[in-house]
């Protein structure tokens, strides 16, 4: 596998000129500090017009920068797996994952059976290497849209700019909207399984009613936080538990996972600068638990 240069041009806007290089690239091509220490490092990692630039350059409007960013390899080991690509191109890859595989590697089991292993073996298959980075992280029975960063500049610059939407199924009636802000810590006694409480983390997750059906009530929700389980222990800290969801409390009579799916996504490409948006249509089984209702909202949440 050929591991090719990648490079990512910027023309300087007027309101940046006069300014140091480091200025511009950390202030409005949102350059983290790590990486513009790589650049600054690598033989013409900066450069303008063919020439190589130092961070404290001025820039001037107009002018073209160009960052050749540094080569990087991938580590995880390429497995042959189904993966549903929604989007591609050289900076992002974006997928859709099924309910019961893991997103990454563990030393506890999942070493080939990731989602990170599917994406190794696409890349080796296109002659691409780039270390894989996670822009989110489902749980291994979540399902819906995962993004991937193929290097670090467009990590760094959609870090907690994606707005994504869950869709949950949760048991028992709930109207309107509402946000629920507790903390969360890990259950004294596990490593798993977390619990709110005023020591732990903030934790913020907005949700609303979508409709009813047998019981199970259809949310959209937005999270402010990201914390691990976060939708599953804010819903059963209320005493709504996502349908399936044992570990907190769900039952398990209409399906065997917890009810949740990561629907929609929206993000500037930090690259080309466009709006995108995407949707991922709800699984089946959770269409199962609140069919009436999923009826109700499909058009919403195409």
């Amino acid at each position: 596998m050929q591991n090719r240069e990648k490079k990512i041009i910027f023309t300087v806007p007027e309101s940046f000129d006069g300014v140091m290089l480091k200025s511009f690239l950390k202030n409005h091509c949102h350059v983290s500090a790590r990486l513009l220490a790589a650049l600054k490092n690598k033989e013409n990692g900066l450069t303008s017009r063919g020439e190589r630039l130092w961070a404290i350059d001025r820039v001037e409007a107009g002018q073209v920068i160009t960052l050749a960013l540094p080569l990087e390899k991938n580590t995880v080991e390429p497995v042959s797996l189904p993966l549903q690509i929604l989007y591609e191109d050289v900076h992002l890859l974006l997928l859709n994952k099924p309910p019961g595989m893991p997103v990454h590697p563990t030393s506890c089991g999942h070493t080939s059976d990731t989602l990170a292993n599917a994406c190794s073996a696409h890349m080796r298959q296109k002659g691409e290497s780039y270390k894989i980075r996670l822009l989110n992280r489902l749980d291994k029975d979540t399902s819906g849209l995962v993004l991937v960063a193929k290097d670090a500049f467009c990590a760094y610059a959609l870090a907690r700019q994606v707005e994504k939407t869950y869709l949950a199924v949760a048991q028992g009636v709930l109207c309107g909207s509402a946000t629920i802000d507790s903390c969360i810590r890990i259950k004294p006694g596990h490593t798993i399984q977390r619990e709110t409480a005023p020591d732990g983390r903030h934790a913020v997750t907005h949700y609303t009613a979508l409709a009813h059906e047998q019981n199970h009530t259809l949310l959209a929700l937005r999270l402010e936080t990201g914390r691990t389980h976060q939708i599953r222990v804010h819903m059963a800290s209320i005493g709504h538990p996502l349908a399936g969801d044992s570990l907190y409390g769900g039952n398990l009579t209409y399906i065997g996972r917890q009810a949740l799916h990561c629907n929609s996504m929206a993000f500037v490409h930090p690259v080309t600068q466009q709006m995108h948006r995407f949707v991922s249509p709800v699984p089946r089984d959770m269409q199962f638990i609140a069919f009436s209702a999923y009826n109700q909202e499909k058009e919403n949440l195409r």
